[in-house]
C-alpha cells in the first residue's frame, strides 16, 4: 500500500492507532477487512487535502497563544517550525502570542482581538477559567476552530485536544518515585506553576491516586503559583523547605527546576529523587549534569502535526469530527536522552 505519509498521519486521520495501522500497510495478518478499508479511506483523504492544498496554493495562517514559561514557549516555537516545514511546506504559517503570565482578562482580550481580525485555527494553552472557556466559544461561533496544547480545555467548545495524557503522566511520576523508596517512605514536593491549568491538575490527580493506593508511606507536599518562573518558584520551594524538614524528593509539574534545586542547595539539603516534565533546553541540561532522574517527556512535534491535522481537517470538512489522538509519554533519563535543541 504505497503512500508518502507517515504512519502517525494516517492513524491520526483513520482514528486508529499507529500499531494497527503498521499492521495494515505491511500486509500482517490479524487485521480485519473493515479496518483495512478504513486505511485506504484514510490515505485517500490524506491524499485529496494534500492535492487541494498543494494545488490552490492556500495558506492557513494560525495563531499559537500560550501562557508559558518562556523556556517552554521557545520549545514549542521550535517544535511547530520544524513541524511546518514538513508538514505539507507552506500550507500552515504560524502567529505566536507567548506570555510567561497573563492575567485571564489580557488573555480574553487577546483571544478577542485575534477573532475580529480573523485567523484559520487558534492553538491555546491557557488556564480553565470560565472566561477563556466563552472566548472559545465566540471563536467557534465565528467559525475559527480553536485546538488545546499540552493543557485541555474539556467543556470548552475546542475542537482537539493535542497533548498527552496528563493524568497518565502523573501516575507514572508516581510509580517511578513510589518504586525509588520502595517500603522507606518519603515526602515528595510537588510544583504546579498554576491549579488553575486543567493538564497540570490532571498530573497532580493521577500522583496522589497512585501515591495513596500504593505507596501510603511517601507524603505529599504541594506548592503552586509560582508560574513556572524561577523567581517566584524558588521563594515558594524555600518557603516549603523550610517548614518541613522531610522533604526529600521533588516531583515538578510546572516547572521553575533550577530555582528549585537552588532552594535545596541553599538549605543544604539533597534530594533522592526529582521527576521532571519536558525537554526544555534546561531540562537538558539537568538530566545530562544530573541533576535530575528523570524527565517525562512528550513529543512536541507530534502535538502540532496533531493541531494542524484537527485545523485542516476542520477547514475542509466543517461538519466532521475530529478524532482524537494523544501523543505517548516517554520516561527520559541521562541515558537515553533524544537528540534535539
Amino acid at each position: 500500500m504505497a503512500h508518502p505519509f507517515l504512519v502517525k498521519d494516517i492513524a491520526f486521520q483513520a482514528g486508529l492507532s499507529t500499531a494497527t495501522v503498521d499492521r495494515v500497510l505491511n500486509g500482517r495478518p490479524g487485521v480485519r477487512r473493515q479496518t483495512e478499508m478504513r486505511v485506504r479511506a484514510a490515505i485517500a483523504e490524506l491524499e485529496k487535502q494534500q492535492a487541494g492544498a498543494m494545488g490552490s496554493g492556500r495558506t492557513l495562517a494560525i495563531d499559537i497563544v500560550m501562557e508559558t514559561p518562556q523556556r517552554f514557549s521557545d520549545t514549542v516555537r521550535a517544535a511547530f517550525e520544524a513541524e511546518m516545514a514538513a508538514f505539507l511546506p507552506g500550507v500552515f504559517r504560524c502567529r505566536f502570542h507567548f506570555a510567561e503570565v497573563m492575567r485571564p482578562a489580557e488573555l480574553v482580550q487577546l483571544l478577542d482581538r485575534i477573532r475580529l481580525r480573523g485567523t484559520h485555527g487558534i492553538v491555546l494553552k491557557a488556564p480553565d477559567v470560565a472566561e477563556v472557556v466563552a472566548a472559545v466559544a465566540r471563536a467557534d461561533s465565528a467559525g475559527i476552530p480553536v485546538v488545546t496544547l499540552v493543557t485541555d480545555l474539556p467543556n470548552s467548545a475546542r475542537i482537539a485536544y493535542a497533548g498527552a495524557d496528563n493524568r497518565t503522566a502523573g501516575e507514572t511520576a508516581a510509580y517511578l518515585i513510589g518504586e525509588f523508596f520502595g517500603s522507606g517512605g518519603g515526602q515528595v514536593l510537588v510544583t504546579l506553576s498554576s491549579g488553575r491549568f486543567r493538564g497540570e491538575e490532571e498530573r497532580e490527580i493521577g500522583f496522589r491516586r497512585v501515591i495513596r493506593a500504593y505507596y501510603p508511606g511517601i507524603g505529599i507536599t504541594e506548592l503552586s503559583e509560582g508560574h513556572g518562573t524561577d523567581a517566584a518558584t524558588g521563594t515558594l520551594a524555600a518557603a516549603a523547605l523550610a517548614a518541613d524538614p522531610a522533604i526529600n524528593a521533588v516531583y515538578s509539574i510546572g516547572g521553575g527546576n533550577r530555582a528549585v534545586l537552588a532552594a535545596f542547595d541553599a538549605a543544604d539539603r539533597s534530594i533522592r529523587v526529582f521527576v521532571a516534565h519536558d525537554l526544555d533546553a534546561d531540562n537538558r541540561a539537568l538530566l545530562a549534569a544530573g541533576r535530575i532522574g528523570f524527565v517525562l517527556h512528550h513529543d512536541l512535534r507530534t502535538d502540532a502535526r496533531s493541531a494542524f491535522r484537527a485545523i485542516m481537517s476542520r477547514a475542509t470538512a466543517p461538519r466532521r469530527a475530529v478524532p482524537a489522538s494523544l501523543s505517548s509519554v516517554e520516561i527520559v533519563t541521562p541515558y537515553n536522552m533524544p537528540a534535539g535543541g
